[in-house]
């Protein structure tokens, strides 16, 4: 039998342990284990969860995680050392942090020299302090507000080359008090605060809505998980008060501020929304909406998709021109992500460019799971629009990383909804492909890639009717999304299959318009023109569709994606003269 090949990865490693923990033990063992279980659970674990670390095992006196960058590493193990400094518990952490190559065991476990040069830096740190390798150092120096002491080459114990170390300088990560009165840092994520409407009514009564609103909004924004948003407490504290949104930014660590006004006249009630970037203070968006005020609470949540859908995207966009201004030595995995969301996949060099950043952010950090879910739909559009060399590599890598990105979290929605489309296109497990995507909607009605997967794999099982609602839906959450072309060639693909083919002629021609060299546009206009007997329409799409897609024969269609159940638009393209 063949040798199973190692499986390793660039892991950010962080071990810690009690100092002193088994003389404690023998003076008071329950007491201490108790402590230290207490620790763990109250700590260490929440620690890890808010920084997306991932425990590797507990030993007797200490811990290992591991993490999708060495700056969240950093951040988890200066928050545990502040938490521990400001008590008055008995313990004190010794921490080290390793970036470097581990392998994976069958069981999940981790090893190799990565994890073995974390524990040794754990051992030589200074009590209550953390001493990082070199490789951790070079990746978050100037990216935190703590100072490193250089304490040089270490030679550690079972590991053959020195290792260069830093200690977090004494006083930098410790004063809990002092960091607490300081600005909170911008989290690594997009950051966002919904401050409370002004009511310009006269009547306190509207108070009542102009609150429920912002908090609606408030609750549809956090569903986005690549988003932080502050809760509704912190932001309440401004309510009434005359605000700098620049001063409100810098407070509450936010780079975007959302604040609105609401007034009633005449049984209608008018909205305005404005978002602010905290940091330049530049208006990004703004909007007023106005309505009959009779249901106020469908009024609500008719308000909070209109302002979502505008703004999300409106984050995207300005994160991506933020990433393209940094250099590109400097760039982190988040900033490939970033610029790998930019390549709306007209041509297959603007999809391998997409694959490959999606790719080097999962280098840098092999947790990151929004890369790996870009990765992955990126991989199966090589084979959907007959990009790729080798098909069943691009099926596979878009399998491994589906299943990458849910192991990571299986109960966010976008990752859901990537993975069911993957599901449905790669693999031909319809069954589990619906319960991911309705699974996906459930628990973001507001996500515009969950109601587009959803469409996709709703169109996959036969169902055309639900389809085009789905697609409906994703146009209506994202209404200026760049990739909207996308959604109308479903909703076309969808349509003709409900026989209804001048609007899938309408919805065709709505794709090409915004992305003229989109070639399955033209297989959708190509099968509905042949239906209304429209052959010179029908002609010139098909023409249009193989200059794009030289090698598109209706065979190699079918053979792409499992289209074979789209009766009705392979006919079509029959029709339309399009060979075997």
């Amino acid at each position: 039998m063949p040798e199973e090949r190692v499986q390793r990865r660039l892991a950010a490693i962080l071990a810690a342990d009690v100092v002193g923990y088994s003389a404690m033990m023998q003076r008071a063992e329950e007491a201490t284990y108790a402590e230290f279980e207490r620790l763990k659970r109250d700590l260490i674990a929440p620690s890890l969860s808010r920084h997306d670390g991932r425990l590797i095992k507990t030993t007797g006196d200490g811990a290992l995680a591991e993490f999708a960058s060495p700056l969240a590493a950093v951040r988890c193990a200066t928050e545990m050392q502040d938490h521990l400094a400001e008590g008055s518990g008995p313990f004190k952490l010794r921490i080290g942090l390793n970036l470097g190559d581990v392998i994976v065991g069958q069981d999940g476990d981790l090893y190799g020299d990565g994890i073995n040069i974390a524990v040794r830096l754990e051992g030589i740190a200074d009590p209550g302090g953390i001493l990082i390798s070199e490789k951790v150092y070079s990746e978050v120096e100037g990216k935190l507000d703590v100072g490193f002491e250089d304490r040089g080459e270490q030679q550690l114990k079972n590991i053959a080359k020195p290792v260069r170390a830093y200690a977090v300088r004494a006083g930098a990560s410790s004063a809990l008090t002092e960091r607490l009165s300081a600005a909170p840092p911008l989290p690594d994520k997009p950051s966002i605060a919904v401050l409370p409407f002004e009511n310009m009514s006269g009547d306190p009564e509207q108070e009542y809505f102009a609150d429920g609103m912002v908090e609606e909004i408030t609750t549809a924004l956090s569903r986005f998980k690549w988003l932080f948003v502050i809760a509704r407490n912190s932001s309440f504290t401004y309510k009434g008060k005359a605000v700098n949104v620049k001063q409100v930014g810098h407070e509450l660590g936010v780079r975007y501020i959302l604040e609105g006004s609401v007034r009633k006249a005449a049984g209608k009630v008018r909205i305005a929304g404005q978002l602010i970037d905290a940091i330049t203070g530049a208006h990004i968006w703004a909007d007023r909406f106005e309505r009959d005020l009779t249901d106020v609470f469908a009024l609500q949540d008719e308000v909070t998709v209109a302002v979502v859908s505008a703004i999300q995207p409106k984050i995207i966009q300005t994160e991506i021109a933020l990433s393209t201004r940094r250099r590109p030595e400097n760039l982190t995995a988040y900033d490939y992500y970033l610029r790998a969301l930019q390549h709306y996949l007209a041509t297959p060099e603007e999809l391998a460019e997409k694959i490959k950043l999606a790719h080097c952010a999962l280098e840098l950090a092999p947790l990151f799971r929004p890369a790996a879910v870009l990765a992955g739909v990126g991989h199966m559009q090589n084979v959907l629009f007959g990009y790729a060399d080798d098909p069943q590599f691009d099926r596979r890598e878009a399998v491994r990383l589906s299943r990458l990105a849910l192991s990571l979290d299986d109960s966010d929605p976008d990752t859901l909804a990537a993975a069911a489309v993957i599901s449905a296109f790669m693999v031909g497990d319809i069954e589990s492909a619906i319960e991911m995507a309705d699974r996906a909607v459930a628990l973001n009605p507001n996500s515009f890639d969950a109601w587009y997967g959803r469409g996709w794999v709703y169109r996959n099982a036969g169902l055309p009717e639900e389809a085009v609602r789905c697609f409906e839906r994703a146009m209506r959450t994202s209404p200026v999304d760049p990739q909207l072309h996308r959604s109308f060639v479903g909703m076309g693909i969808a349509l003709i299959e409900l026989r209804r083919f001048d609007e899938a002629v309408v919805a065709g021609k709505k794709a090409q318009r915004q992305k003229s060299s989109f070639s399955p546009a033209y297989c959708c206009l190509a099968s509905a023109f042949a239906h209304l007997g429209r052959e010179a329409e029908a002609r010139e799409a098909v023409a249009r569709l193989l200059e794009f897609d030289p090698a598109f024969t209706i065979s190699a269609f079918i053979a792409r994606g499992g289209q074979s159940n789209a009766k009705l638009l392979i006919e079509g393209l029959r029709k339309a003269g399009l060979p075997e």
